[in-house]
Parts: structure tokens; C-alpha cells; sequence
């Protein structure tokens, strides 16, 4: 869902709790104790806070509008807190997705798409269901990621 982040967007949401995690997260991704977190530090914290590796791209995004040498602590908890707001957002999406994710694996297969179309459209043609599968699936492993499955319900959201 990042193509709908947006940097200049309000933080919402931080509690105090959020701000002594980003600060504990900066702590233990500045390893060298150098004052702030390079692109790949960058990459560690938001696998550490998120659930999950930010692609380069987003690591681009994240590192754009900071000094050459990387993001401060002062700069990097608001930043995290408007991804947090972000992922507030996106929460139903993650509930969806976890309950297509019977199995609890992560991703989803097929099985996991005809098993959900069924309880929620049992007449629905399989056919149809493997076409959705196949949308979802760009890169046709058999397994679609959460982001994947983001991807493309916020496609939707955007387009309706």
C-alpha cells in the first residue's frame, strides 16, 4: 500500500508508547551509535516496527528528505509516526487478509482463496476465483504476500 503513502501527511495516532518504541527501535538499529540510521538501518527499523522489509524504493522514500548521512533520531520518530498512521489505516485490509489466511502461514494460496469466496460467495464459479487468484498472484509463485494482497485492494479502493 505504499504507492498511497504520503510523507507530508499528519501524523495521527502516536501515543507515548509508539514514541518509546521508535525510540528503542533507533536505538538498537544505530549500531555503531553514530546519531542516525543509514538507508539500510532504516530498512532493519521498519522491519523491527512493521512486520516487514520496505522495498528500495520505500527506503528511498523514507531517506529522501533527510541529510546525506541519514535520519536522526529528532526526525525519525515523526516519520515513523505518519507510517504508523498509515498502517492504522490499513489495519482492515490486514484483517482481511488474515482471514483469507486461515492457516496463519503469512501468505495465501489458492486453497486459501476458494475456501474464503466460499463462505462469503458460495456461488461463485471456481473459475472466477482463480482468476482473482491470478490477479493477486503478479509474479504467479502460487503465493501471495500481504503487501501483494494490499496492493491490490488498495487498487481497488482508489479505482471505485
Amino acid at each position: 500500500m505504499f504507492s498511497t503513502f504520503s510523507f507530508c501527511q499528519r501524523e495521527k495516532n502516536r501515543t507515548d508508547v509508539d514514541t518509546k518504541r521508535f525510540d528503542e527501535v533507533f536505538q538498537l538499529c544505530d549500531v555503531d551509535k553514530k546519531g542516525y540510521l543509514s538507508g539500510e538501518d532504516m530498512k532493519l527499523a521498519v522491519v523491527m516496527l512493521f512486520g516487514y522489509k520496505p522495498s528500495k524504493s520505500e527506503t528511498i522514500n523514507l531517506m529522501a528528505n533527510y541529510t546525506s548521512t541519514g535520519v536522526p533520531l529528532e526526525q525519525f520518530v515523526p516519520l515513523m509516526g505518519k507510517k504508523l498512521s498509515v498502517e492504522y489505516r490499513n489495519e482492515k485490509t490486514r484483517r482481511i487478509f488474515n482471514a483469507f489466511d486461515a492457516q496463519c502461514r503469512g501468505f495465501l494460496k489458492l486453497e486459501d482463496f476458494k475456501r474464503a469466496f466460499n463462505l462469503v460467495a458460495p456461488r461463485l464459479p471456481e473459475r472466477t476465483v482463480l482468476e482473482a487468484f491470478r490477479h493477486v498472484d503478479k509474479d504467479a509463485d502460487g503465493f501471495v504476500s500481504f503487501k501483494d494482497f494490499e496492493n491490490v485492494i488498495s487498487y481497488g479502493q482508489a479505482n471505485s
